[in-house]
């Protein structure tokens, strides 16, 4: 579960903003309460069914609810599952989904009678409503996983296997659909699933951790953005889970909207998620690794601007200054070629000064071919992948003072395509980028020029050499 640390976060309530599905579930209490009586006529529910939600229905407190409820347990929940399964009408299986959802809401522990009940049964309480996820109604389809998320997380019996897969991709799919009015309401109930270890260890092995960076990564609200970085905070108490979220682009992502964002609950989300991200990891070069990350995305200044205004929450104070004394600490370690991997790295390349040194790459293009050439290959990906053209014009540059500076750099990008690579921006669209290609392209020819004049060279030697006597 989520640690006590930042109780105040912890405790947020996540209905705080009002959702399609909250303004269609008002809607449904208010309009479509059934007509019992004909159901019953009509021998579309049996007696016990309609005996108990009249009697649920007319209870007016929650002592008087819990008593209809804890009357007969079996029954309670034989009767929701027969009055949502076998009437097959939509407008009635809305009515009677608001109904378990406000039951569930209401009192957390009744989500027990339910898993009781299907322990006696040999299943699943999800078993019973799978069907349902697939259904053409949305309303009904984020009605149930809804509460999903609540017998999921509420009890003590955790959904696991295909269920926990299915569910997982469910949501996945309903937050990587950015037209999805629903939305809000996928994100809501991967909040309440990554407070729990288990989920986040299945949420993170099915790719979840970059369906979370493209949504991100797209245009948000404000609410959306806390909701989304709600969930990555989640996964970061989990300290191997926090070594692959440093690693996947969020800490960029984050920073990107700490700098743009005003709202208050967005901004001390993203801090308590970079913080988690450097207590919970174990691995020291990882730390180092996210700490410049932060750096390079300008997180410093942005704390520097909150410590001016001075919160009084003490936890939003706590995280700001621990965030200011770790990254500042790491800017003092920071050598040039730190800074240089971690702005490779990030893929957001600009002209900083160590582009254009001379002593830079004089010093450091031999350790390029570390970690089996790693810092070639993520330039030579840039130049294949990136649409930004001053990303490229630096990619381009930085190719070419490779070449320049460590002798046998041609081969190696050679071998890894990223001649051709550089050749292609010749006929690129912005000047910039072919003027930095051609560049580029000059550099790798010398090379061959001063070989081809000590072959020469070599020749000539050979061939006026004066045999021994």
């Amino acid at each position: 579960m989520v640690d006590h640390q930042h109780s105040a976060i912890a405790q947020v309530d996540m209905i705080n903003a009002t959702s399609k599905l909250q303004i269609e579930a008002a809607e449904v209490r208010s309009t479509n309460r059934p007509n019992w009586s004909s159901y019953l006529r009509s021998e579309l529910i049996p007696q016990d069914e309609y005996n108990f939600i009249v009697a649920y229905e007319s209870a007016r407190t929650k002592a008087e609810r819990d008593e209809v409820l804890n009357r007969d347990k079996n029954n309670t929940v034989k009767c929701i599952i027969g009055l949502i399964n076998d009437v097959a009408k939509d407008v009635l299986i809305r009515y009677v989904l608001t109904v378990l959802d406000d039951m569930l809401q209401e009192d957390k522990t009744r989500v027990e009678l339910f898993h009781a009940y299907a322990k006696k049964q040999k299943r699943t309480i999800w078993s019973w409503f799978q069907g349902l996820l697939s259904r053409q109604d949305n309303f009904i389809v984020n009605q149930i996983s809804s509460i999903f998320a609540k017998f999921a997380c509420f009890g003590s019996t955790l959904m696991e296997g295909k269920e926990l897969s299915y569910y997982i991709n469910t949501l996945k799919e309903g937050i990587r659909n950015s037209n999805n009015d629903y939305i809000n309401t996928s994100v809501r109930c991967l909040q309440m699933l990554l407070r729990t270890d288990e989920y986040r260890r299945e949420f993170v092995k099915s790719d979840g951790i970059a369906c979370i960076m493209s949504a991100l990564s797209g245009k948000t609200n404000f609410q959306l953005q806390y909701q989304l970085t709600f969930c990555v905070w989640c996964l970061t108490f989990n300290g191997d889970i926090a070594a692959r979220v440093q690693n996947s682009g969020i800490i960029q992502v984050l920073g990107d909207i700490l700098s743009e964002c005003s709202k208050e609950k967005v901004i001390r989300i993203i801090l308590a998620t970079f913080r988690n991200i450097l207590e919970k990891i174990e691995d020291r070069e990882i730390v180092r690794e996210a700490a410049l990350q932060m750096v390079q995305c300008k997180t410093l200044k942005a704390l520097e601007l909150m410590d001016a205004k001075k919160f009084d929450d003490p936890d939003f104070q706590e995280d700001i200054e621990f965030l200011s004394e770790r990254l500042h600490t790491s800017v003092q370690d920071l050598s040039s070629f730190d800074e240089y991997c971690t702005e490779l790295r990030s893929g957001r390349l600009i002209w900083s000064p160590v582009h254009k040194s001379e002593k830079f790459w004089r010093e450091n293009a031999q350790r390029f071919n570390e970690k089996n050439f790693e810092l070639v290959k993520i330039l030579i990906r840039i130049l294949d992948t990136s649409s930004d053209a001053l990303v490229l014009c630096v990619a381009a540059h930085d190719i070419g003072e490779y070449v320049r500076h460590y002798p046998r750099g041609k081969n190696i990008l050679e071998q890894y395509g990223g001649k051709q690579s550089v050749m292609k921006l010749l006929s690129a669209e912005d000047p910039n980028v072919r003027y930095h290609a051609l560049l580029a392209v000059q550099k790798l020819m010398v090379h061959n020029w001063e070989y081809l004049g000590k072959q020469l060279d070599v020749e000539k030697n050979e061939k006026t050499a004066v045999p021994a006597s």
